[in-house]
């Protein structure tokens, strides 16, 4: 099972990922994480101003910061994902929240299928406040039916390239198994979700009542976006959070 690094500067603990995004993020006791969406998107660097001084009003440091939600005009190639990322982190290093490549922010970045974005834009984002008695709030990020350990998303794909009905079973299930190894790993599990949503552009009702609502995935609804994963060749992604406050931003 994976294990959580804390970082109590920050009131939050987060699950190792890869250098471009954390498995997800837990309030530590003593904080809670709060939601803030974006009523239309908000170009990258854009966004990334909004946030500096967002935080700052709100009595926080660039530090609470903890996970993001971004849309990209269409999937990237593995190299085009790599240089994006790159990109990407440079931000997070100028503001202390990453350091060579261990990245604590759970991300999810999806491919709208209709009305997408000119660039890649913030959707939400997620912080930690100080919150007295409160503990339990969590971020998973993002993940499509990719397996690690292999040099390319091809090669790492579940049923690469099929999207029969049995195809697209396998990569949701695939998909939920680690969003429960995830949730695992900070004590937690879809009883205590407040959200949950999937990405995907292919017909996932042949499945979603065995396969999603079964498990306890959708207690509170599900929410379907109608978007592609980031990298080319993925058809299916998830993630899920248990966040008890959210705003919308009007900008």
């Amino acid at each position: 099972m994976a294990t959580t690094i804390d970082v109590p500067a920050s009131g939050y603990g987060y699950i190792p990922g890869v250098f471009q995004y954390s498995a997800g993020v837990r309030a530590l006791d003593g904080y809670r994480i709060e939601r803030a969406e974006f009523m239309r998107p908000v170009p990258l660097a854009a966004g990334f101003a909004f946030i500096e001084q967002y935080l700052p009003r709100q009595g926080l440091p660039m530090s609470a910061f903890c996970a993001c939600e971004l849309r990209s005009p269409a999937p990237f190639t593995d190299a085009g994902f790599i240089a994006f990322n790159r990109h990407y982190c440079g931000t997070l290093e100028r503001w202390g929240i990453m350091r060579g490549d261990n990245n604590p922010i759970a991300r999810s970045n999806v491919c709208p299928e209709l009305h997408e974005p000119a660039e890649p834009c913030f959707h939400a984002f997620c912080f930690v406040r100080p919150a007295a008695g409160e503990s339990g709030s969590f971020v998973i990020a993002g993940s499509g039916e990719a397996e690690e350990g292999h040099a390319s998303y091809r090669e790492r794909t579940v049923r690469y390239g099929d999207t029969s009905p049995d195809g697209l079973l396998a990569k949701a299930a695939f998909v939920l198994d680690r969003m429960e190894q995830r949730m695992e790993a900070v004590d937690a599990g879809w009883a205590n979700t407040t959200a949950a949503q999937v990405y995907t552009v292919f017909d996932l009702h042949p499945f979603l009542g065995d396969e999603i609502v079964r498990r306890g995935a959708a207690q509170h609804g599900l929410t379907w976006h109608f978007a592609r994963p980031p990298v080319v060749g993925l058809d299916f992604e998830m993630d899920c959070r248990n966040v008890p406050v959210e705003h919308r931003l009007p900008v």
